[in-house]
């Protein structure tokens, strides 16, 4: 049986480290005019989320294909089976139930 070989991300993983690196170049060396305009308020004030989400994915996708480049990959857990008899469930006679009210 032929194996595949994955083609390794070599070009996302390239893309999404400049990505990353600039990012985070951009936010040290403006970090005053950054922190001033989103402590304006109003519509400013999503600014700090919105760049925790996007430095989030762009960082995620930079790590997940340099994993992939590097040849670390997640296991895959193998499929459930199904029970193939599941057996009745036990009900005790009402008389012998413990109760709140005895």
């Amino acid at each position: 049986m032929a194996t595949q070989t994955a083609r390794k991300p070599w070009g996302k993983t390239i893309v999404f480290g400049i990505l990353s690196a600039a990012l985070y170049a951009g936010v040290f060396a403006f970090a005053d005019t950054i922190a001033a305009h989103f402590a304006q308020g109003s519509y400013w004030a999503a600014g700090p989320i919105a760049t925790v989400f996007l430095f989030s994915y762009v960082h995620g996708e930079f790590t997940g294909n340099l994993w992939s480049v590097l040849g670390v990959e997640a296991t895959r857990k193998a499929a459930r089976k199904p029970e193939t008899a599941t057996k009745p469930a036990t009900v005790r006679p009402a008389a012998r139930r413990a109760t709140l009210n005895a």
